[in-house]
């Protein structure tokens, strides 16, 4: 029996979820339909060939032969749904640093002005804070070589390195009239997918931005540093901020939502056959003492974090506030090509919420809904439409697909209308029928 090895994942990061697929041999008595459905797919294959070589031979300028593989790849991929897609070797490598969440590097979030490279801000406790770069500063050069002229990645990838290696950064600053040169040690940096406070002196915060394999150990981290700082009985309860929040790994997302539940499903997975389902369960010991959650959603949240606030929801374990999820609900399968090849990043099942309910092309609607207040300069351009909305989706329950949500979140929190309500909610400021949960209401669907 020849076997092929795989990796599992969930939206479109890579995983870590090593599964085997047998193959098993190929039987040689096949029956009349058989035989004609191989010999339609051999006559395809051939015409492939043929238009191949016709491109190769006759095409006005030579064609690069790799690339029209990878093109043709690509097309057979896009065809399927959005989310099919073959990875090249870099792509590659670039998604397995992702969702690991750490890599050799500076420790600097970039952007890209002017062609140039503009610090939005160090990350604590990194060389590039300890070195003293500063939020705002231009980037010039690196190791002496101009900035302009290369993509945002292209610099990034400059800036990562091994570890214990030095790059030089020549810097613009307002208020210096020289540019300032900057010697750095590379380092692990780590990706900060959770951060945390307390709200006022009595509620826990916690917004998770990406599920990476950090991701559950900062959330750890960050439960503790609450109940540290604030006594078990004046805590009124936890704020879980998922929005815009575009997902990542499987794994992640069940050991997230098991921290706040003792038992039960937290999501299944269902692919083409019957026997491919895999139910990924709770297991005793909740993190949060019970304490009341309210779970912060909006178009932006999506995959993973739908499958989190999914299982807190069908639990009625949290409130759900803000504005309907992105509605994507599919688990992709990352497959290693060989050495050089690259992966095929493939769309191998759906997922379902404890309850079986497919938010695939509809979202996850919250117990209650909160609208922020746009400025008039972004209305229009700050909601997202959604997966029903993508080309080739695929398609969600009959008469439930819904397109387009609200993904705007105001930059200063005074004005943040779902974060407000779920702190009065949680203080008793406010009264809502949906907080806390009702064990015997309906789901919202």
């Amino acid at each position: 029996m020849m076997r092929k090895t795989s990796l599992i994942l969930l939206g479109a990061a890579a995983g870590a979820v090593l599964t085997l697929f047998a193959t098993q041999p190929q039987l040689t008595l096949m029956g009349a339909s058989a035989k004609a459905a191989a010999a339609d797919t051999y006559r395809e294959l051939n015409l492939f060939g043929d238009v191949f070589e016709r491109v190769r031979a006759d095409y006005v300028e030579k064609p690069d032969d790799a690339k029209l593989i990878e093109s043709a790849i690509n097309g057979m991929l896009s065809g399927l749904d959005p989310h099919s897609a073959y990875m090249d070797a870099k792509s590659f490598r670039d998604m397995q640093v992702q969702t690991r969440g750490e890599f050799g590097g500076l420790g600097i979030e970039v952007t890209m002005e002017d062609g140039l490279i503009k610090v939005v801000a160090p990350i604590d406790d990194t060389p590039a804070a300890k070195a003293g770069v500063m939020a705002n500063d231009i980037i010039t050069k690196l190791d002496d070589e101009q900035v302009q002229g290369l993509t945002l990645n292209q610099a990034v990838d400059k800036m990562r390195g091994p570890v214990n290696t030095k790059i030089k950064l020549t810097i613009l600053r307002k208020g210096q009239d020289k540019p300032l040169d900057i010697s750095i040690t590379r380092d692990i940096i780590r990706v900060k997918s959770v951060r945390s406070k307390v709200e006022g002196d009595d509620v826990g915060y916690i917004r998770i931005t990406q599920f990476n394999e950090q991701t559950t150990d900062g959330l750890k981290k960050a439960i503790a540093d609450i109940k540290a700082k604030v006594a078990n009985d004046k805590l009124k309860g936890y704020i879980i901020d998922l929005r815009n929040n575009p997902g990542g790994l499987l794994d992640q997302a069940v050991s997230v939502a098991d921290a706040f539940l003792d038992k039960g499903e937290v999501v299944s997975t269902r692919g083409r056959n019957a026997d491919e389902t895999q139910r990924y369960n709770a297991r005793p010991g909740e993190l949060v003492d019970n304490k009341p959650m309210i779970v912060l959603i909006n178009g932006g949240s999506a995959s993973a974090s739908e499958i989190v606030a999914g299982a807190l929801q069908d639990h009625k374990r949290a409130t759900v506030v803000g504005t309907r999820s992105f509605g994507k609900g599919s688990v992709q399968t990352i497959i290693p090509l060989g050495s050089g090849n690259g992966a095929l990043r493939l769309t191998t099942a759906r997922y379902y919420t404890p309850s079986g309910r497919s938010i695939q092309a509809k979202g996850i609607t919250p117990d209650i809904e909160v609208k922020q207040d746009v400025p008039a300069d972004l209305k229009g351009k700050t909601d997202t439409q959604g997966e029903a909305s993508l080309r080739g989706h695929l398609i969600g329950d009959p008469g439930k697909e819904e397109k387009g949500s609200q993904s705007y979140i105001p930059p200063d929190e005074k004005n943040d209308k779902a974060l407000h309500l779920a702190e009065d909610l949680l203080r008793g400021i406010q009264v809502n029928s949906a907080f806390p949960p009702n064990p015997k209401a309906p789901i919202p669907n």
